[in-house]
């Protein structure tokens, strides 16, 4: 386990691992991202390469891309998103359990990209709250990967997670 402020007890036969509660689950957290694909445009395609055997997105622990919104805890938006396509999205988000994250891939999901109509959302940042943002037209696998991975060092780095599985509804 990696920067989970633990510490290691060398007078122990058993070899102890002493850390804090939160540090684990938020390394189990983001060593295991289960992406939902919200794949609008283009930049889906560029979304399915990761998947193959060249740039391997199961080193970083998810490769197990749900389509359901209930099994899944990190929305891939790639691509334009319409009006129209709007309320589905906030939709689907709202389904998945907490906690959830948003990467938003390419220049149409991030700022609307060079469709400047009636019909085009300006960002997914106008309905849903983004985590991390990617750029380019179409983003390539490689930044989606490097996305990926910021996202995994903002997970490891919250604080008061242990809060979410314990408090009383």
């Amino acid at each position: 386990m990696d920067n989970c402020n633990q510490t290691f007890d060398p007078q122990s036969q058993s070899g102890f691992i002493y850390s804090r509660l939160d540090s684990v689950i938020n390394w189990v957290r983001a060593n295991s991202i289960w992406p939902q694909p919200m794949g609008l445009a283009c930049c889906a395609i560029e979304l399915m390469a990761v998947g193959g055997s060249r740039f391997d997105i199961a080193r970083f622990g998810s490769e197990v891309m749900r389509f359901s919104p209930r099994q899944s805890d990190c929305m891939i938006v790639a691509g334009t998103v319409t009006y129209k396509m709007a309320g589905a999205v906030r939709r689907v988000y709202e389904q998945m359990a907490s906690p959830k994250w948003v990467i938003a891939m390419g220049a149409c999901a991030c700022s609307g990209g060079m469709f400047r109509t009636y019909s085009v959302l300006q960002g997914v940042d106008k309905i849903i709250p983004v985590d991390v943002y990617l750029s380019g037209c179409p983003a390539r696998p490689e930044a989606l990967l490097d996305a990926l991975v910021s996202l995994q060092n903002k997970i490891k780095h919250t604080s008061g997670s242990t809060k979410a599985l314990f408090s009383a509804k």
